[in-house]
């Protein structure tokens, strides 16, 4: 009994985590269920392992992670086989003595200098002007961008697009309703009339995409694996990233960031179409909600 009493405040604890996560909270929004849904993307095999590329810079951020994993297994190798050649060297053996004089050679400096070299060249040399293209320069309006809001929240993605006139509404908290208005967007602008929110993402094919990313609660990671997109969302900060893709298909959105205890669940799909089909979309979107009409029953 007493071993009983000593371990009731964790068997309690363990009861209402599990509780927690097995059961859904209240005004908590539900990522839609994609899991009949087929994905496109899928993972390679040896040597890349990388997810499928569908981006316009996705070969450039590729080439660094593969240059950089190669840098480091060689090191690891390296300085595996000399740790072991040193237990083997310099061993206990009888007759054996130790010196206490420093070793003198010429090698390992110059190895540590090509190392410090070849981390500059990677610092300097690629992962800058990387970070720059992919991350800094966003695509100017002349190269007809389309312009996406991304909202996160425990546990679903909100995608709101500016409707047919390109143009973004006015919002506010004040008009955030979870089920008929998640992104706030105030009635009275007429900028906003056309102003739809999806659960999903689409996008055209071959033009460049330009999010700004927010999140309603907790901090998020808003990925996208084909796109070598991963950024993260955090509240009361409005972050831009941009992506090209190349290729049409159906993809994944992911949270990257533990978000709580439906974290898992938290994914959307991301739908790269042409052009002529992602305007159909976004006419239908635009129109709204169709009217309930007594006379249809």
């Amino acid at each position: 009994m007493r071993i009983l009493r000593g371990c009731a405040p964790a068997i309690v604890a363990f009861a209402m985590v599990w509780v927690a996560g097995a059961a859904p909270v209240l005004g908590q929004a539900a990522a839609p269920d994609v899991s009949d849904v087929h994905i496109d993307g899928q993972y390679g095999t040896f040597p890349t392992f990388m997810p499928t590329d569908v981006s316009k810079n996705g070969h450039d951020v590729d080439l660094l992670l593969s240059i950089l994993h190669v840098f480091m297994i060689v090191l690891f190798v390296g300085w595996g086989i000399f740790f072991v050649w040193c237990l083997f060297k310099f061993r206990a053996r009888s007759g054996h003595t130790a010196d206490y004089k420093l070793v003198k050679a010429k090698a390992p400096k110059y190895l540590e200098v090509a190392v410090a070299l070849f981390e500059a060249f990677l610092l300097i040399g690629m992962s800058m002007p990387v970070w720059a293209r992919v991350k800094n320069k966003l695509p100017t309006e002349a190269d007809n961008p389309v312009h996406i809001r991304v909202v996160a929240e425990q546990f679903a993605w909100n995608f709101h697009y500016p409707g047919k006139d390109g143009v973004f509404g006015k919002v506010a908290p004040e008009f955030v309703d979870p089920v008929s208005n998640p992104m706030g967007i105030d009635p009275s602008d007429p900028k906003g009339k056309d102003d739809f929110v999806s659960g999903e993402l689409h996008v055209p094919v071959d033009r460049p995409v330009i999010t700004s990313i927010t999140s309603k609660d907790v901090i998020h990671s808003f990925s996208i694996p084909v796109m070598r997109v991963k950024q993260d969302a955090i509240p009361g900060m409005r972050i831009k990233i941009w992506f090209q893709p190349v290729q049409t298909g159906t993809y994944e959105v992911a949270c990257a960031q533990l978000c709580g205890n439906n974290h898992y669940s938290m994914r959307a799909l991301m739908k790269i179409e042409s052009q002529s089909d992602y305007e159909a979309w976004v006419e239908e979107m635009a129109k709204g909600p169709a009217e309930f009409d007594e006379d249809d029953l």
